[in-house]
């Protein structure tokens, strides 16, 4: 079994994707990705870091940049220089001051059904 948190993947600056990443376990994000993310468990996109594109994780660490909705079954949390424009769904926000949010929040039940998020998706598209 792997260990959780560990991290295996790493797109470094100045690298891009254009289309969807999907990974299993943990990955970092310094580059830019034009596409919707899936991740197993930490996504950690650094102050370089860019995602056009809706985002499901276990948990987020943001220092950069989303332009889209973001759906964590656990954390979500918005370092200090972060921008997100789209809407979170998660158990648990941590906005740190200096972080920029423009969206809808949905904490109560955290992850919501597939055809919840779907809703959301297509009221943004």
């Amino acid at each position: 079994m792997k260990d959780s948190g560990s991290l295996n993947t790493i797109l470094g600056k100045g690298s891009s994707i254009d289309g969807n990443f999907d990974i299993q376990g943990s990955v970092r994000i310094d580059g830019a990705v034009k596409g919707d993310v899936k991740c197993t468990d930490l996504l950690t996109i650094g102050v370089a870091g860019s995602i056009k594109g809706s985002v499901w994780v276990k948990d987020i660490i943001l220092a950069g940049t989303i332009s889209g909705n973001i759906v964590a079954s656990e954390k979500v949390e918005l370092q200090n220089k972060s921008i997100v424009e789209g809407d979170i769904i998660a158990k648990s926000l941590v906005i740190e001051a200096g972080a920029i949010f423009h969206g809808l929040c949905n904490m109560k039940n955290g992850c919501p059904p597939k055809t919840e998020v779907s809703s959301i998706n297509k009221k943004n598209d």
